[in-house]
C-alpha cells in the first residue's frame, strides 16, 4: 500500500486433504480472505509454494490458473452471483460453457446438478422467481457441475435465515460425505461447528488448526422444526 509493505499472510503451512470439511475463521484483517483467494487460484503468493491436487499452482500463468479454477474448484458466495435474466439451468451451465462442453451435454449435466441440490422442478425459473435458499442451491449446483475436487464457500449462509442456513449446511455435509472437500469461510462460529476442522487466522498468521466433531445439520433441521412447532 504505497510505500508501506503489508504482509497479508506469513509463515503459513497448511494441508487440506480430499474429503475434508474445513471452516476458516478470523477477525477482519486476519488474512482469511487472502488465504481463500490463494487456495482458489484467484491470487498468487509473493513467496512459497502451493500445490492443488499435486499441480504446482505457484508456477502457473494466468491461463493455467483460470483452467485450474474451472476444472478443480467450485465457488459459492454469500450473494449467490447468479445472472438475473438467465434461468437456473443456464446459470449452472456457465462453467461447462467455459470448459467447452457441447450444448446437449451441458444441459444434461446442469439438470443433473440441479436435481442433486433438490431443484429439478425449478430448472427453468429465473433467480428473481426463487427464494434466497433456492438461489444459493442454484449457486451450489453451478459449483459442483464440473465435478470439482474442492468447493470454496465464502459466507454462504450470510444472507439466509436460520432454517435455510441449516439446509445449506446439510447440503454441504452431503457433498462432503461423497468425498468432495469443502472449505468454508465464515464469521459465524455457529456455522463453523458444522465442519470437521477449524482454521483460525489472526494478524496474517494461522494461530489455530484443530479437528472437531461436526454438528449434524440434518438433525439440527429436525430440532429447529420441533421447536417451531412446540
Amino acid at each position: 500500500m504505497g510505500e508501506e509493505e503489508v504482509r497479508a499472510l506469513r509463515d503459513l503451512t497448511v494441508t487440506i486433504c480430499e474429503g475434508e470439511c474445513v471452516a476458516v475463521m478470523g477477525p477482519s484483517g486476519s488474512g482469511k480472505s487472502t488465504f481463500m483467494n490463494l487456495v482458489g487460484c484467484l491470487d498468487r503468493a509473493s513467496a512459497g509454494h502451493y500445490r492443488l491436487h499435486g499441480e504446482p499452482v505457484s508456477e502457473m500463468d494466468a491461463d493455467d490458473l483460470a483452467a485450474a479454477r474451472n476444472r478443480m474448484i467450485g465457488f459459492v458466495f454469500q450473494n449467490f452471483n447468479l445472472l438475473p435474466r438467465t434461468s437456473a439451468t443456464e446459470n449452472v451451465e456457465l462453467p461447462l460453457m467455459y470448459a467447452g462442453v457441447p450444448p446437449k451435454e451441458r444441459r444434461e449435466r446442469a439438470l443433473a446438478a440441479l436435481a442433486q441440490v433438490g431443484l429439478a422442478s425449478r430448472a427453468d425459473h429465473w433467480p428473481t422467481q426463487l427464494s434466497g435458499g433456492q438461489q444459493q442451491r442454484v449457486a451450489i449446483a453451478r459449483a459442483i457441475v464440473n465435478r470439482p475436487r474442492l468447493i470454496l464457500a465464502d459466507e454462504p449462509t450470510g444472507a439466509l435465515d436460520t432454517r435455510t442456513s441449516l439446509e445449506i449446511m446439510a447440503l454441504f455435509q452431503s457433498l462432503n460425505a461423497k468425498g468432495m472437500a469443502v472449505v468454508l469461510v465464515t464469521h459465524e462460529s455457529d456455522v463453523a461447528t458444522f465442519a470437521s476442522r477449524l482454521l483460525l487466522f489472526r494478524d496474517g498468521r494461522l494461530v489455530g488448526d484443530q479437528p472437531q466433531t461436526p454438528r449434524d445439520a440434518t438433525a439440527e433441521i429436525a430440532a429447529f422444526d420441533a421447536r417451531v412447532a412446540a
